[in-house]
């Protein structure tokens, strides 16, 4: 592999073990902030939490970029949020749906997951972020235990998405999602996630903490009510 020599470079697999693998791997030599990765298939994808990220080869634009942001660590969740409208907005341009979003990651149609995201970070002077996002666009069936539970572009419309065309457009609503969070704007980020949360307002148990989720906080975090009790939940998994 060689350095990106520009931003916004991106580079087209085959098959590879992760995405993410790829992009850390590149960022390590030097690859330039937006330095996308898009890959046909992955050997190893993984999702939040030691999850397998499961893709049927061609049938999902996989996708990780190497960002540089110009955030404090403590922002940095937020671009989680940022992403997650990106790929809502993505698919409302070009597909016609009309996506919610699933504290912290979860993009859904239909109330079934049609994309995942996975933010990585790697902390210092400079803070390097990975962002990678899976979105199911020809699938026709899933496997048994996703039955219910995941659908695809495919199965929504009915017909199929140009992958790059996709691409294009979330590229273009990440830089716009990003530019607003680097600029300061954090109370517009959250305004347009709440508007699109399919979790407030709902009764939720995470990690062992049980409640009606009531909002987001400035820095990502699910704030979950319990009668007059408030608690802040910055990582887990909604059951």
């Amino acid at each position: 592999m060689t350095p990106a020599a520009t931003a916004g470079r991106v580079v087209r697999l085959g098959r590879v073990d992760s995405t993410q693998g790829v992009a850390f791997a590149l960022a390590a030599e030097g690859a330039a902030d937006r330095t996308v990765v898009v890959a046909d298939s992955q050997a190893t994808g993984r999702g939040r939490r030691g999850h397998v990220w499961l893709d049927e080869p061609g049938a999902s634009l996989l996708v990780s970029i190497v960002l540089r942001p110009r955030l404090e660590a403590a922002r940095l969740p937020l671009l989680s949020l940022g992403a997650g409208v990106a790929v809502a907005d993505a698919l409302a341009e070009v597909a016609g749906l009309e996506p919610r979003l699933k504290w912290p990651n979860d993009v859904l149609v239909g109330g079934r997951k049609i994309a995942g995201i996975l933010l990585e970070s790697r902390l210092g002077p400079a803070p390097l972020v990975v962002l990678g996002i899976g979105v199911n666009l020809g699938q026709r069936a899933f496997p048994p235990e996703l039955d219910g539970r995941a659908t695809s572009i495919a199965l929504e419309t009915g017909g199929d998405v140009d992958r790059e065309a996709l691409l294009g457009a979330l590229l273009q609503a990440l830089d716009r999602q990003r530019d607003g969070l680097e600029r300061g704007a954090f109370t517009e980020a959250r305004h347009r996630w709440r508007g699109l949360s399919e979790t407030l307002g709902r009764t939720v148990l995470i990690d062992g903490v049980s409640g009606v989720a009531i909002d987001i906080d400035d820095d990502g975090a699910l704030v979950v009510a319990d009668g007059d009790q408030r608690r802040r939940v910055v990582a887990g998994e909604l059951a």
